[in-house]
């Protein structure tokens, strides 16, 4: 081989070297172009304006309207026991008697005191009017009359004492017989008949009136206030609310309530007020005592801006919602949320009503990134 053709033929090598490199790089290129991953597809929905009945819930307790303790007023055995424990009572039903002989033998002999008394102010009257008579003739003396208006004094006296007698003696005739003073339910009886009470036996039964039937609740007064501010209309008007009460099961309780009481003062321990309210309990399911969650319900339905739960993320700084921009970009918003309404949750404010909420392929995506954004309809968000 000649000398002067190396040269040449270094050139032609490195020259195809060279395009060689070109062609691997270009090849390189378009494979990665190829490759590169579509915008990750999600699925969205509207925020949107709904009809939405606020609600607030609380821990109470069942309390009855009225709690009667039956006792004894007198001394004496029992005759009778006339009720079944647990039974329905009404106001003026014969629950007790006890024996009544040896009261009924006060009374009588109360009777004839004042009547002897009576007769006792009935002469020393016709004495005193005698007296006073013969005082005008000359024929008496005005001791005598003083004497027999002393003595017709005395015999006032001894009637009224004689009918205070009497009326005692009725009375605890009276209570010898023990009866209902309210309508309710009567627990079980401490006496059977045949044992000997008197006031100092302590409760025979306890009557609790059934229906209506009031809740109490604890309210902080914070969360009175935001009931209070909720409540208040552009017009200046409230919005009406009812009471409802879910059984400890789980199950709503049939009957709405009418808040009807709040505590004038402050417990200072707990900041909080009691609230009350009264409940229908013709079926008597409920029961002095019970602990149920109390719900106070908007009467009527308002519109408010919801988004459903499954949109709702949180963390450390609290709760957002991930919304897809016209330039179909993710972006992140703070929201402040209300009460869940079925499957929706209201948004009291940071979103505005018709933008886009990611509520499929939450969790594939991160604020700024590009997105393929489908519409989902109401229900099929996960």
């Amino acid at each position: 081989m000649p000398r002067k053709a190396l040269p040449r033929d270094f050139r032609r090598l490195a020259t195809a070297l060279l395009l060689c490199g070109l062609l691997a790089a270009c090849n390189q290129q378009s494979q990665s172009q190829a490759q590169a991953p579509p915008p990750p597809a999600v699925g969205t929905q509207p925020a949107q304006m709904k009809g939405v009945s606020r609600s607030y819930s609380f821990v109470g307790r069942i309390k009855a309207i009225d709690v009667v303790q039956l006792r004894a007023r007198v001394e004496g055995f029992l005759e009778k026991v006339l009720f079944t424990e647990g039974q329905d009572v009404k106001a003026g039903d014969l629950l007790y008697q006890i024996e009544k002989v040896q009261f009924q033998a006060q009374v009588d002999q109360a009777k004839a005191n004042l009547a002897s008394a009576n007769a006792k102010e009935v002469n020393a009257q016709l004495a005193f009017n005698r007296a006073a008579e013969l005082v005008k003739t000359l024929a008496g003396t005005q001791a005598t009359v003083d004497q027999t208006r002393a003595n017709l004094d005395s015999a006032k006296a001894d009637t009224m004492q004689n009918q205070a007698t009497l009326t005692q003696a009725q009375v605890n005739l009276g209570y010898t017989d023990i009866t209902a003073p309210i309508d309710g339910r009567i627990g079980r009886t401490a006496y059977t008949q045949g044992n000997l009470v008197n006031p100092s036996s302590g409760v025979l039964a306890t009557i609790v009136s059934q229906d209506p039937i009031y809740v109490l609740f604890p309210v902080s007064v914070r969360q009175l206030n935001e009931i209070r501010q909720a409540r208040k209309q552009e017009d200046g008007r409230l919005i009406k609310i009812d009471i409802y009460v879910r059984l400890p099961s789980g199950q709503e309780y049939g009957h709405a309530g009418t808040w009807n009481y709040t505590d004038p003062q402050v417990d200072q321990t707990t900041d909080t007020l009691i609230m009350r309210a009264t409940l229908p309990n013709p079926e008597r399911q409920l029961v002095d005592g019970q602990f149920v969650t109390v719900e106070i319900r908007e009467r009527k339905e308002q519109q408010r801006l919801v988004v459903p739960q499954a949109a709702v993320q949180v963390d450390q700084a609290g709760s957002y919602v991930l919304v897809v921009d016209n330039d179909h970009r993710v972006q992140l918003k703070r929201i402040k949320t209300g009460e869940s309404q079925d499957t929706d949750v209201v948004v009291e404010s940071g979103l505005n009503e018709g933008e886009q909420v990611i509520v499929d392929g939450v969790q594939k995506v991160r604020p700024g990134q590009a997105v393929q954004a489908s519409a989902m309809t109401t229900g099929t968000g996960g």
